[in-house]
């Protein structure tokens, strides 16, 4: 922080000029009681998200790659406005959550870096359509990111699309949804039973690994 200090003839102004501006954390509770989820007032990765289910794919992401430096992460998925981590299950929330959420401040408050997109393309799992999909298949990109992105996010979560294949539907489960027991109802009960009803070519959703 500068003090700035200007003398005309009458009166003495004196302003306060600070660096990068501040954010405050506040944390939300998951489905998943083996995940945290951290709200940033600030946007961390506009439009987009990533999962990183260990340290060693963590490269793209100098944040994710400090965020594994606790002990307790097991897995870092950094959306728009939030980050979810997946904890060790001997670790107990309370216990954790301020200085994490102290680290992810003062890491904010900084200007560090949080994405390095030339590093991401790669890896990036993506429910954008291509120019290659088939109608079913945009069809399918279509109904998760217009129905299913939005309310996974809310409970620090993502769902993306792997493949399609003789009417089943294969999604990757991110954040707070992998691994978590109620995602499975809701990709079973929610997701599968939307995508049979809009789409007749549908015959089953399952979940499989990134």
């Amino acid at each position: 922080m500068n003090l700035i200090v200007i003398l005309t003839q009458k009166k003495t102004h004196v302003y306060i000029k600070t660096g990068n501006p501040i954010v405050s954390i506040y944390t939300e509770m998951t489905p998943n009681p083996e995940t945290m989820k951290f709200v940033a007032n600030k946007l961390l990765y506009p439009s987009k998200s990533i999962d990183f289910e260990n340290e060693e794919a963590a490269f793209p992401s100098p944040l994710a790659k400090e965020l594994f430096g606790f002990p307790f992460v097991k897995g870092v998925f950094i959306a728009s406005n939030f980050i979810t981590l997946t904890k060790t299950v001997e670790t107990d929330c309370n216990d954790v959550i301020p200085s994490v959420r102290e680290f992810l401040k003062e890491y904010l408050e900084e200007g560090k870096a949080i994405i390095n997109e030339d590093e991401i393309i790669a890896l990036k799992a993506s429910n954008t359509i291509a120019s290659d999909d088939t109608d079913i298949v945009k069809k399918i990109k279509e109904l998760l990111e217009n129905y299913v992105k939005p309310a996974v996010e809310m409970d620090g979560g993502a769902i993306s699309f792997k493949s399609y294949q003789n009417g089943i539907v294969s999604l990757v489960l991110k954040g707070s949804c992998s691994g978590c027991p109620s995602s499975m109802v809701t990709l079973k009960s929610g997701i599968e039973g939307m995508m049979k009803r809009m789409i007749p070519e549908v015959q089953e959703v399952v979940a499989e690994a990134n």
